[in-house]
């Protein structure tokens, strides 16, 4: 079902911040950043081998992010896996009775479809399931 790990994602209260520490400090580059006004973040995605990290920054007050970063501070927020078929992937997994945030695809970033996997049905890991727009 898994192909790959897409993305790790770190909540980060400062997005311009955090983008200049990783490239300072580490040597990646962002080669995308979007706001995905609907999921209340903004992103920015810097490759690392066939992967990237990703970091997202909230868009306002009382975003998902937001939020998140107040009840933990800044760190991983989740684990994005590839899939080729991600319907069929959470079909599969509503049927092994997985609790899903999202029962259907929704567009994110970067014009990919996505849905999230409930960390209370993966040992306290949020998942993103991706499958890509451009395979």
């Amino acid at each position: 079902m898994l192909n790959n790990i897409e993305h790790v994602a770190i909540a980060v209260a400062d997005l311009d911040a955090a983008v200049a520490h990783y490239e300072e400090v580490w040597g990646l580059k962002v080669t995308h950043r979007e706001r995905v006004a609907d999921q209340g973040v903004e992103e920015a995605m810097l490759p690392l081998g066939n992967s990237h990290l990703q970091l997202l920054g909230p868009t306002g007050a009382g975003t998902v992010v937001d939020k998140f970063i107040e009840r933990r501070g800044e760190g991983l927020h989740h684990i994005a896996y590839e899939v080729d078929d991600l319907p069929s992937a959470l079909a599969s997994l509503k049927e092994q009775g997985v609790e899903l945030i999202d029962e259907q695809p929704r567009l994110g970033g970067r014009g990919h479809m996505v849905a999230f996997v409930h960390p209370k049905s993966n040992h306290g890991l949020l998942v993103e399931l991706i499958q890509r727009a451009d395979p």
